[in-house]
């Protein structure tokens, strides 16, 4: 089955190093996209949706590499049910856990926090609430663990570990299990900065810098930075991702954005949320981390989406992140929002305003098509122009 966007005004990559592709229409094929920037009018005919974008702004569906999830889309440190789906209507099509910590009881022995990985990978292998990709399984990393309990982990599937919440005396005794992970082929994630719940450790730069983790997570603070002399000891003596995320601090998000700029690492930082915390449950995230950093900075908005897209998904070794062939079909369309002071979802990133969501695709599939329930009114709307879709595709009525 095949499905078209046509008359897109802007079309954002997701590749920092050339963020904007020449054209006005992107192609997909069954999940994945088949050409980006133009497309024939025979690729037109054999299609089974066509959607006028009405020359608003088409980017990668936002990654959100620093999500608590649970079970089931309910999140119970809010009690709020239904969040991912209003995630994806904030523009997150990818959600990855930051590990189930949050979950009531979360166990602390070694089988304990196995099992909780492994029914949590699989519960959400079968669930994409509204159509949203969720990664879960992000196994919490405690004293005791072996090489052969992460052999056995990835046996099963179990790809993604976290330090930072387990029973641990000091963040150094995280190093060898860091390593044994790494060792099975696990990303590793570390919680950096202040702590956030009472079981979390403190964790600063020397002791990323023994761990050497893949990502160090919320490098900006969760929500309380560490040190602003460690950023650079982080840069320097780690090849760690730099995740910036929302419910952190905003003076070192930006401190670490202008550190990766002078260094020239871009690939390294990523844009996340750490949400649903204290910080509350917000839809609008990862597109509000986006809006304040351009606003604040002198990058150009399309290099902040490739932080919150492709190079969230090459840290993570995902199939999607960028509009490209062969790559999966989640796609967003932006516009700048009604009333507003810019006529482009660009202009507004740059202006520090929200955008709005007006059609959202995730492998392939239409989620919705008009405004979205959870960003503002936009200043244009999509049309279908041609559907032999049976079904409903309008965004859910607002509560």
């Amino acid at each position: 089955m095949k499905r078209a966007i046509v008359n897109i005004g802007c079309i954002v990559s997701g590749d920092w190093r050339k963020p904007l592709v020449d054209g006005d229409a992107i192609l997909i094929d069954g999940e994945k996209i088949a050409k980006v920037g133009s497309i024939t009018d025979a690729d037109l005919q054999d299609c089974d949706l066509v959607i006028d974008a009405n020359g608003v702004t088409a980017c990668p569906g936002l990654i959100d590499s620093h999500v608590h999830i649970a079970f089931g889309d309910f999140t119970p440190r809010l009690n709020a049910v239904g969040f991912l789906q209003n995630y994806l209507h904030g523009g997150t099509t990818t959600a990855i856990s930051a590990c189930e910590v949050h979950v009531p009881g979360t166990p602390h022995t070694v089988e304990g926090v196995k099992a909780l990985a492994v029914a949590a990978k699989q519960c959400w292998d079968n669930l994409r609430p509204g159509g949203m990709r969720v990664h879960g399984g992000n196994v919490i990393l405690e004293p005791g663990m072996t090489e052969a309990d992460f052999k056995e982990l990835a046996a099963k599937g179990i790809w993604l570990a976290k330090a930072g919440f387990g029973d641990v005396k000091t963040p150094f005794d995280y190093v060898p299990l860091i390593q044994a992970a790494k060792n099975a082929g696990m990303i590793t994630n570390v919680h950096t900065g202040g702590a956030s719940l009472n079981l979390a450790n403190s964790i600063f730069g020397k002791h990323l810098v023994a761990m050497q983790p893949d990502v160090s997570f919320h490098v900006n603070g969760g929500p309380i930075a560490m040190p602003d002399e460690d950023f650079e000891m982080v840069i320097d003596e780690t090849k760690a991702a730099l995740q910036i995320v929302q419910a952190g601090n905003i003076r070192t998000a930006l401190l670490t954005l202008n550190l990766v700029l002078k260094k020239n690492c871009y690939d390294r930082l990523l844009i996340a949320t750490d949400t649903p915390t204290a910080t509350g449950v917000m839809p609008q995230g990862m597109i509000k981390t986006i809006a304040e950093m351009s606003c604040l900075s002198d990058l150009a908005p399309e290099m902040l989406i490739a932080a919150a897209t492709g190079n969230n998904a090459k840290v993570y070794r995902l199939n999607s992140g960028f509009l490209q062939p062969g790559k999966d079909a989640d796609i967003l369309l932006l516009d700048a929002a009604l009333g507003g002071s810019k006529k482009t979802a660009l202009e507004g990133l740059k202006n520090g305003d929200v955008t709005s969501c007006v059609c959202c695709f995730t492998s392939g599939v239409p989620r919705y098509v008009g405004r979205s329930r959870c960003t503002p009114p936009p200043a244009r709307y999509a049309k279908i122009i041609k559907n032999k879709i049976i079904n409903e595709l309008s965004a859910p009525p607002l509560l």
